[in-house]
């Protein structure tokens, strides 16, 4: 009894609660007290997991706030945090019990304000400029007359209009649109895998590549113009093959695609004139280059002829130029017969010297001598290597005989199985074949019929079976016992019933 009436242990009464419980009531009173909000800061440390998911700090002078946006929900942020950027983020508060921690997660992520906007494009303006991005020495020329101009916009907007209507106006081209979004989240994505596709076009193809590609939107304020500022539309841009104007905004509008593009243009219209020249203009300065050319072909003839009737007076006439070897001439003529009758005479002396040194006896020592040299070499030659040599050339040609006609024997076996195996094969497939199932080939005029409608519009027809041709109609029958001749194997021509 005094137990009982004892006072108890203090806090004694106290409940007692599970890690569990605490740690869920903490996440449905935050969940339902804030809900979803807006908070504003600066981006700190960011980190993207391999998995895909996204985590962040938002801060200021005194606290941090730890912030997360799930693999699913990046590709819906119109701005990635990068670290120093001011933002406004939107999301759930929630907590995560596992390490008593709570956190913001976000969906939505927004600049706070124009200036970190121009703070965001000046950082990503300088990294891209330090990779040499914006080197000249890497922008490609633009070709004089391209034959396909690809337009990468907006297919419903006012700037497609005015790119059309001056190439047509210049010097009419084909033109390939690809219809992306030139505002809000999807459009640097879109943007980047349109100039992608341009460039992965095979030259010739069903659907051929450009030679020229004009990124183009019409004016607005930065923010409508971010899409063109995004890492990856300048990348994509600075890897085209193809060249590349940019045409985003008005005059006074600049963005980083213009700094990485090939070449820039003011607006929509003035990227269509660097585009193609003036069709007339091209014209009319073709026929002046080809009046200069005639011109010039014309005075250049005219100035040698002239040279040529110039020069045409300093030489001595044909008269004078032919005196001297006249003159020539006549000397060696003069001294031509002396010479040839001291020449015969020269020629008969030598002849009656030489021959005053041949004599018979000389001619028969020759001749004996001569004979004897060919009955010593005549006696040296023997037959029996020549018919060694043809003996082991005949053994030879007879095995090579042999080998020969067990070949063609051999070949003639496989091409003979071969035929075979291809005549059952015929038979095979025959139509015939399938005549031996019940079915016929129904024919009206040596005509097949394979319609009601055609059958009805002859008065006679042959049908074909397996064992002969019926023929049905006004025109008498085969006699008794008579079986037509059939036709050879047609399996594409013909009806089977």
């Amino acid at each position: 009894m005094s137990d009982l009436l004892d006072d108890p242990i203090p806090g004694q009464n106290t409940p007692e609660y599970s890690v569990s419980y605490i740690s869920g009531e903490v996440k449905r009173t935050l969940e339902g007290t804030f809900g979803r909000i807006r908070v504003r800061g600066e981006v700190g440390r960011v980190f993207k997991a391999r998995s895909g998911h996204l985590y962040y700090d938002i801060k200021d002078d005194r606290n941090v706030l730890a912030c997360t946006t799930w693999k699913g929900q990046v590709s819906g942020l119109s701005v990635v945090p990068e670290e120093g950027l001011e933002v406004v983020v939107t999301g759930r508060l929630t907590a995560f019990g596992a390490q008593s921690k709570y956190n913001l997660n976000v969906d939505e992520v927004a600049v706070a304000g124009q200036g970190a906007l121009m703070a965001l494009l000046e950082k990503r303006k300088k990294q891209l400029e330090s990779e040499g991005l914006f080197a000249a020495e890497r922008k490609q020329s633009l070709p004089y007359l391209p034959q396909i101009v690809g337009v990468v916009t907006s297919p419903s907007g006012a700037v497609i209009r005015d790119i059309l209507h001056r190439l047509r106006d210049r010097f009419p081209r084909k033109v390939l649109i690809w219809p992306v979004a030139v505002q809000g989240s999807n459009c640097a994505p879109e943007v980047a895998n349109a100039i992608k596709g341009f460039n992965q076009l095979t030259p010739g193809g069903s659907l051929p590549r450009p030679d020229l590609i004009i990124v183009a939107r019409g004016g607005g304020s930065i923010e409508d113009l971010w899409g063109f500022n995004e890492e990856v539309v300048a990348r994509a841009t600075a890897a085209s093959t193809i060249p590349l104007i940019s045409a985003v905004g008005h005059e006074t509008d600049t963005t980083l695609i213009d700094f990485v593009s090939d070449r820039r243009a003011p607006t929509p219209t003035a990227a269509a004139e660097l585009a193609v020249p003036v069709r007339m203009e091209l014209l009319a300065w073709t026929g002046e280059q080809g009046a200069r050319l005639s011109r010039a072909a014309s005075d250049a003839v005219q100035r040698r002829s002239q040279r040529l009737r110039d020069l045409s007076r300093a030489l001595p006439r044909p008269d004078s130029l032919l005196n001297t070897p006249r003159q020539r001439l006549d000397l060696i003529a003069d001294r031509l017969t002396p010479a040839l009758e001291r020449g015969v005479q020269n020629r008969h002396l030598q002849v009656v010297q030489l021959s005053a040194h041949l004599r018979p006896s000389t001619l028969r020592n020759l001749v004996t001598t001569r004979r004897e040299a060919v009955r010593n070499l005549s006696s040296r030659l023997s037959l029996r290597p020549i018919r060694r040599e043809i003996d082991v050339q005949r053994q030879a040609l007879t095995r090579l005989g042999d080998r020969m006609n067990t070949a063609q024997s051999t070949r003639l076996d496989r091409m003979r199985q071969q035929l075979e195996a291809t005549d059952r094969l015929r038979e095979t497939l025959s139509y015939k074949a399938t005549l031996e199932r019940g079915y016929a080939v129904v024919r009206a005029k040596d005509q097949v019929v394979t319609t009601k409608e055609q059958a009805a519009k002859h008065d006679t027809l042959q049908i074909e079976f397996a064992d002969g041709v019926l023929t049905t109609g006004q025109t008498p029958t085969a006699r008794p016992g008579t079986k037509a001749a059939p036709k050879k194997d047609a399996p594409d021509q013909g009806s089977l019933f």
